[in-house]
């Protein structure tokens, strides 16, 4: 059986908890005190991050790299698209959301706080605003990311849209596509069902 280590307040765990669900399989999920992590975390990954998956011997960790495997392991419902050019696309906008919003997140996670932190935490939220600005001319044809069928680039960017008011990110009115978007991958069962009570309580 799979056994994901997931930190019950990290976005990138939640992506890994949400394909899970998804995905409708049988798996078992470790919480991890991101304040108190255990030993072994830094065992299985040497950055010492969670999430982190385990299946017999194999050990993986970074969400992308994990969510593709438990995609390929398990084809259904399947969340990269098949045809290769799509798929080397749909790669590039992971790529993307990394460097452009998720680096940013990571900020704003931060928990050593300096002493221009406040400054830098600013700037990263309106680096992430205006970046999902950019996206929401995608959602006024777009039912998701890539179309009509629900994919991983939609798994990807959700933690992000869940957290907006957690982080303090407040949308211009003309990203009213992007938050009904928003509004379609939240009501998913499987969504619901991979929030962790820590998750529920940070949106308003």
């Amino acid at each position: 059986m799979m056994v994901l280590y997931s930190g019950t307040t990290c976005p990138f765990s939640q992506r890994c908890r949400f394909v899970l669900f998804e995905k409708g399989m049988d798996f078992e999920i470790r919480d991890v005190d991101l304040y108190n992590k255990p030993e072994d975390i830094s065992i299985m990954n040497p950055y010492g991050q969670v999430p982190i998956l385990v299946e017999r011997d194999l050990i993986l960790y970074e969400s992308n790299i994990i969510n593709e495997y438990i995609d390929e392991r398990f084809p259904h419902p399947q969340l990269m698209p098949a045809d290769p050019v799509m798929r080397a696309r749909a790669r590039l906008f992971l790529f993307n959301f990394e460097r452009e919003l998720f680096i940013h997140v990571q900020m704003l996670e931060r928990r050593d706080h300096q002493k221009d932190s406040a400054k830098l935490m600013d700037k990263a939220r309106l680096q992430i605003r205006d970046r999902l600005t950019q996206l929401t001319p995608i959602f006024m044809k777009n039912k998701y990311m890539l179309g009509d069928e629900f994919s991983m680039l939609d798994v990807a960017i959700a933690p992000l849209l869940w957290r907006l008011d957690h982080y303090g990110i407040e949308m211009p009115k003309t990203a009213a596509p992007l938050l009904r978007y928003a509004e379609r991958i939240f009501s998913r069962p499987a969504y619901i069902e991979a929030l962790t009570p820590s998750e529920k309580v940070m949106r308003r």
